[in-house]
């Protein structure tokens, strides 16, 4: 479920950010999904689990991605807002970038889909798996 930008309350206040576990869901290259290749990620939450680009904007260095991948080394980026684009980015400049769809909108919550355009330029769909409040962040 979306929630338009115009139905959420910014008066709400409350921000949490939020370690969140992203594993690779089904797919014909992966009928039964893959917890294998996944993405953990500390991202702002506002009050309705939605990402805080304005949180996001006062600690950037705070939102932090880890993409773990089989037979690959663990890579180490950060979950940047350009725009009205959310992106993985692991390296200067937008060669490494994975364009990470809807998070202006979409809840990131236990069971909720995201789709990640990675570096081969295909999307793919990752399920979250876990969500957690970080109380240090």
């Amino acid at each position: 479920m979306r929630i338009p930008e115009g139905k959420r309350s910014a008066e709400t206040g409350r921000m949490t950010w939020t370690l969140i576990r992203l594993e690779l869901a089904r797919s014909r290259e992966f009928p039964e999904g893959s917890p294998a290749h996944a993405y953990l990620l500390r991202v702002p939450l506002d009050g309705h689990a939605i990402a805080d680009a304005r949180a996001l904007r006062a600690h950037p260095e705070r939102a932090e991605v880890l993409r773990i991948w089989p037979d690959e080394p663990d890579q180490r980026g950060y979950l940047l807002h350009r725009g009205n684009r959310w992106i993985f980015s692991y390296a200067p400049g937008d060669a490494d970038d994975e364009p990470v769809f809807h998070l202006e909108t979409h809840p990131l919550r236990l069971g909720e889909y995201v789709t990640i355009t990675e570096r081969d330029g295909k999307p793919r769909a990752f399920r979250i798996t876990e969500c957690e409040a970080l109380a240090d962040a």
